[in-house]
């Protein structure tokens, strides 16, 4: 008998690592879906790239705070003439760098809103959200002259009550496909192959023009130099959903929370 219990504990415990090993697997998939679950019909949805067979990509890029990226990054668009580009910009830094703000405008590229308050937008009520979601829509408008209607939420997290508000204050949540992990300061050959090997028609790209990311400047013409190679045209986000139907993922009640690290 005792000899019984024995091969029957080994056995447990096999299975209980057999289970354990499939649920660490399909939490590493959940994970890079965004933690995203299935598709949605007809509630409101974040956007993550749009299904076209066209070699479209749209290079979009965070600002929240520091003066020594976004001009740099600017230049570097304008030397390789990529003429489109999405930038997301929070409202606290646009007041205090409105001559780059006006650059990126003058430019020709789209803003789309990065928020107010750098907070997840998740943990607020529901007044609060509408709150930080107008304050930097104010701002914005005021200083391009243009109601943006495309955001980009804080640390990226959002959940179904967040699309819900965002939805009803006419604006699209964009998220990303790609993640350049330039948040990372991973290196710069680590970030243009990231984004070059990952990168797929229809893509939402994901970069940053905050001080916080020190290797994106860097990496760019690469980046940029390498997609063209590939055949790829860089469009907006605007752009880019109006392609064809946008790929529309349902998210579970759980938050979403992919991008902690932007400032």
């Amino acid at each position: 008998m005792n000899y019984f219990y024995v091969i029957n504990g080994k056995k447990l415990k096999q299975i209980i690592f057999l289970i354990v090993a499939v649920l660490f697997a399909a939490g590493i998939v959940y994970s890079e879906k965004g933690n995203i679950s299935v598709f949605s019909g007809n509630q409101p949805a974040a956007i993550y790239s749009v299904p076209t067979e066209k070699k479209l990509i749209a290079l979009t890029f965070d600002i929240s705070w520091g003066d020594k990226r976004a001009e740099p990054i600017l230049k570097i668009l304008e030397d390789k003439a990529v003429k489109k580009a999405t930038f997301f910009l929070s409202s606290p830094w646009s007041k205090t760098h409105q001559e780059t703000v006006n650059h990126i405008k003058n430019a020709g590229f789209e803003i789309g809103s990065h928020g107010n308050k750098h907070v997840n937008y998740s943990s607020l009520s529901d007044e609060e959200i509408r709150k930080q979601i107008s304050i930097a829509h104010t701002v914005l408008t005021e200083l391009t002259g243009q109601e943006p209607n495309l955001i980009r939420m804080p640390n990226g997290d959002f959940d179904k009550r967040v699309l819900r508000i965002a939805n009803e204050m006419n604006y699209s949540v964009i998220q990303w496909d790609t993640d350049s992990l330039d948040w990372m300061n991973i290196g710069v050959e680590k970030i243009i192959n990231r984004v070059v090997s990952k990168a797929h028609p229809g893509d939402i790209i994901l970069m940053h023009a905050s001080d916080s990311c020190q290797q994106t400047h860097e990496a760019l013409p690469a980046i940029i130099d390498q997609l063209r190679d590939k055949g790829y045209e860089f469009v907006s986000v605007s752009e880019l959903m109006k392609q064809t139907k946008v790929e529309n993922k349902e998210v579970k009640d759980t938050i979403t929370t992919t991008d902690t690290h932007v400032y």
